[in-house]
This record gives C-alpha cells, structure tokens and sequence, in this order.
C-alpha cells in the first residue's frame, strides 16, 4: 500500500499541528500552575502578618498595665496595627508599587513595635512579667514565619517570572495576559548598616 504525497504531506502537518498543541497546552497548564503557587504564597504571607497583627492586642493591653507614662508609643503600636490590617493586596495585584505600599505599612508597623519592645528596659516589672514574655517570644516567632514566608514566595515569583518570560513560553504569557509578579524587597532602613557606638 502506497500513500500518495499529498496523504503523507496531510498526516506531516497533522502531526506538527497536534505537538504544537500539546506542547502549548503544557506551557499554558505550567504557567497556570506557577500563578497559583504565587497566590498560594502569597496567602501564607498574609496569614503571617496577620499572626503578628493578633498578638499586638495583648501585647498592648500587657504594656498598658505597667507603662502608664508609654500612651504615645503604645498609640503609635494601635495606629500602625491598624494601618497595616486595612492594606489588603489581592494575588493578582502584585505590582511592585503594591507592594511596596504593603512592605512600607508593614514596616511602620515594625518599628512602632520595636519602641513598644523598648518599654520593657524602663519598666523592670513587665521585663518580668510572664505574660510579656510569653508574648514576646511568641512575637519573635512570627518574625521569624514571616521572614520565612517572604522568602518562600520570592522564590515562587522567581520561578514564575523566569517561566513567563523564557522564550517561546512569553509569547503565550503574553497572548493569555501572564504578567510579571513583584519581590519583596529588603526595607529602605535595611540598607544602611546601624551605627554602634561604646
């Protein structure tokens, strides 16, 4: 049985029409797959700074009780808490100016804890305090699951990012609107070594 040149030219085309859309398909499929780990990770962020947004209640609430002079700074610690709970950045808002306006409300939030955390040297009663502590530790804690989760979701984007923007993935990144997701990135205050002085 012989086939004529126009059957053999058919099933050619065929066959480079059915990889090509099998190979689209998975490229698609792996884009959609990495998005969603970035959203994923991102979710795990915000569930980590919310950890650390529900402790400062209590945190405040134990201060308040030794460091009646302290109503500014613990003010401050309400007002930064507040600010930073009310910036919410949707996965697919991942812009690197939403989340700088994330990491800058988080940042505020950080510093006015870290005077809260200054009280304790005036105050050698809540220094002793279980309660403090307990919180204090469980406050580094979250620092930690924070930073952790921060890490797990650059890695995330990073992968994303390289995917979409490999060639030839970007031209189909680019046809079904896979954009470019934004890092975390260390503060601004980071940069600068602090000074010590004896």
């Amino acid at each position: 049985m012989k086939l004529s040149k126009g059957i053999i030219t058919i099933i050619v085309i065929a066959g480079i029409v059915l990889i090509g859309f099998l190979w689209g398909k998975s490229a698609y499929n792996s884009m959609v797959e990495k998005e969603i780990a970035v959203e994923t990770q991102w979710a795990q962020v915000q569930n980590a700074y919310q950890r650390r947004a529900d402790l400062i209640p209590n945190l405040v609430a134990t201060v308040k009780g030794y460091a009646t002079h302290e109503q500014q700074t613990l003010t401050e610690v309400v007002e930064a808490r507040a600010k930073a709970t009310q910036m919410n950045i949707s996965a697919d808002q991942l812009t690197e100016e939403n989340i700088k306006k994330y990491q800058e409300a988080q940042g505020q939030l950080s510093t006015a804890l870290g005077r809260l955390m200054m009280i304790q040297e005036a105050y050698p009663d809540l220094k002793a305090n279980t309660n403090f502590m307990a919180l204090q530790d469980e406050l580094a804690g979250t620092e930690n699951r924070i930073s952790t989760e921060r890490n797990k979701f650059n890695e995330k984007v990073r992968d994303y990012n390289t995917t979409i923007r490999t060639f030839p993935r970007n031209i189909f990144a680019g046809m079904f609107g896979f954009e470019r997701k934004a890092f975390f990135e260390a503060d601004q205050s980071a940069q600068k070594a602090p000074e010590v002085k004896f």
